[in-house]
């Protein structure tokens, strides 16, 4: 059954000389619908200085903060031109109100305003949200580092049950992703490469050009990637969520140090696995190349491990390895780092975890730029 409208608002509008007369009559409800007072601000700039406003209410019914609002509005344009309002035909109730909203003056800075940063501002603020960042990090980094010296001291508190579990969700569980990504990236490379090299009618290095490029960069980059959006931003959600549950401080309070029994067997866990999943990355990335090169440019079975062995040596295995495993602690120390400073609400969370992702893929390409500058200067 279908709730009935209530009888609409109407406002009347008389003028006797110098005084206006507003006449509410009806329901002026959130509810009530009927005549707008869309003419009334214009009536009201045309008055002259001296005339005075005034209202009769006997036929208004019902009343809320509906005609609160109009009345505010009233008010406020008589006040700005110095008209007087006189406002004795107000229901008493009305009046108190009106009172009570102009007994004390708005805070001049009471609105929020959004206000547009300049260029320099812009990049002030940038400098600075870069310099926290570093000073954060280089901080969590200390104590991490103290925390790792606890373990092998024997006086670090955690449950080795914990660490286990993390090892199976950052190993055994990425897999199926880490598999799907390599592959594909091993494609990629051996079509772009062979591009490239049929207009030589080279196609026979593509398994140098796949090998060198998975093994020494590829693998460990998309490896890293993977587990920043997968597990970094688990840590910094999983974290996070205890600092809003005060869990952490429950911690603090039963003398556990934080970092021992939540952040250290996190980083352990990814730093151990990142090694394991860049040679399982390493393979199924050439895997692909091989695919496409024996599929595609007929390149035999034979030809393509012949080549491969030619062009990719230890020491480019040991350069990727060193960098996925720098990788693995950029990405549990951003994970962690982001969840420890995660805010007390669930949006907190949220952003944390955002955050998480892009700190750990920042951190991935610049300390990726830097020791492949350092390696090759080593000629390693």
């Amino acid at each position: 059954m279908s709730k009935e409208p209530e009888p609409g608002r109407k406002l009347s509008i008389e003028s006797r000389g110098d005084a206006l007369i507003l006449a509410l009559s009806g329901n002026w409800t959130r509810e009530g619908i009927g005549d707008g007072d869309a003419g009334l601000p214009g009536i009201v700039e045309q008055l002259p200085e001296s005339a005075t406003v005034s209202f009769r209410t006997d036929a208004l019914a019902a009343w809320d903060s509906t005609l609160l609002t109009f009345l505010v509005r009233v008010l406020d344009t008589c006040r700005r031109r110095g008209i007087a309002v006189v406002p004795d035909g107000l229901p008493a109730g009305v009046q108190g109100l009106l009172n009570l909203a102009y007994a004390v003056p708005e805070r001049q800075d009471a609105r929020r305003t959004e206000t547009n940063p300049g260029f320099l501002e812009s990049v002030g603020l940038r400098a600075l949200t870069v310099w926290h960042l570093a000073g954060s990090l280089l901080s969590f980094i200390g104590e991490a580092s103290l925390s790792v010296l606890r373990l092998f001291g024997g006086r670090a508190r955690l449950r080795w049950v914990d660490f286990w579990l993390f090892v199976e969700e950052a190993g055994a569980r990425a897999l199926p992703i880490v598999t799907l990504i390599s592959l594909l990236v091993g494609m990629i490379l051996a079509f772009v490469g062979a591009h490239q090299l049929s207009m030589f009618g080279a196609e026979i290095y593509i398994a140098g050009a796949v090998g060198i490029g998975m093994v020494r960069e590829m693998g460990a980059m998309m490896t890293a990637i993977i587990m920043a959006g997968r597990t970094g931003a688990a840590y910094a959600a999983q974290i996070g969520t205890m600092q809003v549950n005060q869990e952490i401080d429950a911690l603090k309070t039963m003398g556990i140090n934080p970092m021992d029994f939540l952040v250290l067997p996190r980083m352990l866990a990814l730093v151990l696995m990142m090694p394991v999943l860049c040679i399982y990355a390493d393979i199924m990335g050439i895997a692909g190349g091989a695919l496409v090169g024996i599929s595609t440019y007929g390149i035999s079975r034979s030809e393509f491990l012949n080549e491969l062995q030619k062009f990719v040596h230890f020491g480019d295995i040991a350069v990727g390895l060193f960098k996925c495993t720098v990788f693995g602690v950029l990405v549990a120390l951003a994970g962690c780092l982001r969840g420890m400073e995660c805010g007390r609400s669930s949006a907190a969370v949220g952003l944390a975890t955002t955050s998480a992702v892009v700190t750990a893929i920042m951190l991935i390409v610049a300390s990726d730029a830097v020791m492949t500058v350092v390696t090759t200067i080593l000629h390693l």
